[in-house]
């Protein structure tokens, strides 16, 4: 007897056959024209019976502590650049590199990429202009929200001097498709866990995921992480930073809000801003100020906020005219801030963008978040770390000071800090070189040729 039962076997089992007769001749025509991400219908089998974890080696209890042995991990890939993060910084980093000619291998924990901009719902594009109106965000970030442009209810306020907004779902699908065409190779639903190490030299990282804990060799290892785990784990100097970690939701029926029931009371708090699908807005929640890197305070943020953003939403259908207002969703990824912030060959620094210092080695260029001041230049020192090799920061975890970290975590800055990670990285696994020894006027030549702005 075959071990693989469909869905039919199922409900003929459960005695549903008259309705199975009709399902199946469904499923017959549907088979025909069926695509990727179609199905003609449930159906399971078994791979393997009696099987057991082979390649195991299981931590021991000893003396009361928590003992890990050594073992082999299966090499699960062999690049020129591993971009460790498929966050806004990640994604053009991987790109960035591919586009300059070198193997790239992109890894991300979750099943999409986009990483706070998507799966935190932090919609808004700020920092990419300064004053008057000009965009300092080109190159590889401004072609994804050019490919926004062309998809129907994908972004909005999309135009000079202006903050856009984004539909998440649109930039998910996006960033897939500019990955594909590219040829970077990806696996998601993968967790970065530590650094693969010969003296002080990173050769790549460990990975965690369902196949099992698995290696990937790298002559670079681009960390995108945000949370700087890979250079970290290198053993990197970092300095270890608190930050408010809330939590976004997107709210509906907003368009079906009864301005007859209101009286002109005042709005209810926490309504948010809107976004490109018509009635729905993003909603933004600070929270407190606490340590990222505590799973214990994460996971207490992650259920009281749920519980907070919940109950407000009840207590705002109790308003008159706000009663079909609903909670579409919260955020599937918590939104932590900072974290570690790498200690870097230069320290991106405010009183060099009040004075407007220029760098010889300028790799990019912020903005302001609402264009209120002038641009200041990344230098590329400030993605290299003093102590490791051949591993390089970028986006939220590179070397700011405290008081410029909240425009350099932001969306367009950790499009232009990837970009340049990325080709760096692809110029030293080509030239055969330290990270620290590229020769930066190469790295600046490719970005111009993909249309970076460098000042």
């Amino acid at each position: 007897m075959s071990d693989r039962m469909n869905r039919r076997q199922w409900m003929q089992m459960l005695g549903l056959s008259g309705l199975t007769a009709s399902v199946g001749a469904l499923g017959t025509r549907a088979t025909r024209a069926q695509g990727v991400g179609e199905s003609s219908g449930f159906q399971s089998s078994v791979i393997t019976t009696h099987k057991v974890q082979t390649e195991r080696a299981n931590a021991r209890l000893v003396d009361g502590k928590v003992i890990q042995p050594q073992r082999e991990l299966p090499i699960l890939d062999t690049t020129d650049v591993l971009v460790v993060g498929g966050g806004p910084a990640g994604v053009v980093a991987a790109l960035a590199a591919r586009r300059a000619g070198a193997r790239v291998t992109l890894v991300e924990r979750y099943g999409h990429f986009g990483g706070l901009w998507t799966g935190g719902l932090v919609l808004l594009v700020i920092g990419h202009i300064v004053k008057g109106g000009k965009q300092v965000c080109q190159g590889i970030g401004e072609e994804i929200m050019r490919r926004l442009d062309k998809l129907d209810g994908a972004i909005m306020d999309r135009r000079p001097g202006v903050n856009p907004t984004v539909d998440a779902e649109a930039v998910k699908y996006v960033m897939v498709e500019m990955i594909e065409e590219a040829g970077v190779r990806v696996f998601l639903h993968s967790w970065g866990v530590d650094a693969i190490v010969e003296g002080n030299a990173v050769q790549g990282a460990v990975f965690e995921s369902k196949s099992g804990r698995r290696a990937i060799l790298a002559k670079v290892t681009v960390d995108a992480t945000g949370d700087g785990d890979i250079f970290a784990a290198a053993g990197a100097e970092f300095e270890h930073r608190s930050h408010n970690v809330g939590l976004v939701s997107r709210i509906g029926n907003l368009d079906r809000v009864d301005a007859s029931k209101t009286g002109g009371a005042p709005k209810p708090k926490h309504l948010g801003s809107r976004t490109p699908v018509p009635g729905v807005n993003w909603v933004n929640l600070h929270g407190p100020e606490v340590d990222g890197l505590d799973v214990a305070t994460l996971t207490r943020l992650e259920m009281s906020h749920r519980k907070f953003i919940w109950q407000n939403i009840q207590k705002m259908r109790q308003t008159p005219g706000y009663e079909k207002v609903y909670l579409m969703e919260t955020a599937p990824q918590l939104g932590v801030r900072i974290t570690r912030v790498l200690h870097g060959l230069h320290r991106i620094a405010l009183a060099d963008l009040k004075a407007g210092t220029k760098f010889p080695d300028v790799v990019g260029v912020g903005g302001s978040e609402n264009g209120g001041h002038g641009e200041w230049p990344i230098p590329y020192g400030s993605l290299v770390p003093v102590r490791a090799e051949n591993v390089l920061a970028a986006g939220r975890c590179i070397d700011v000071e405290i008081r410029m970290a909240d425009l350099v975590r932001l969306i367009p800055n950790c499009f232009v800090t990837g970009h340049a990670a990325g080709v760096a990285a692809a110029v030293a696994a080509q030239d055969g070189c330290r990270p620290r020894d590229v020769e930066v006027a190469k790295v600046q030549r490719i970005l111009r040729q993909q249309e970076a702005y460098l000042g």
